[in-house]
């Protein structure tokens, strides 16, 4: 369950607008670049949370230097969700 919804991630993420992801081997989360979206990973998790209803961490919680241009994804939850993730970042991410 775990490879299919990061696979799917992985696919569905870059249509969204998140495109540059590492994503780890042996670990449960994407590490993905937002510094085209952000300067301040936490201001835009929070706005992440409320206007698409999806939690990632701040970059910052793992890497003072570069984390405020970071955020994680976790991949641990409901296959369906991993799923229906990408298109909700995108729609919420378009209305800007």
């Amino acid at each position: 369950a775990y490879a299919r919804s990061r696979a799917r991630l992985l696919e569905g993420l870059p249509r969204a607008g998140f495109e540059s992801i590492a994503a780890a081997d042996g670990a449960f989360y994407l590490w993905c670049d937002v510094g085209h979206l952000t300067n301040d990973s936490a201001e835009f998790c929070a706005r992440m949370l409320e206007g698409a209803g999806i939690a990632a961490t701040p970059g910052m919680d793992f890497d003072r230097t570069r984390g405020p241009r970071f955020l994680r994804f976790s991949y641990c939850g409901e296959e369906s969700a991993m799923a229906e993730a990408p298109e909700r970042l995108r729609r919420w991410l378009s209305r800007g």
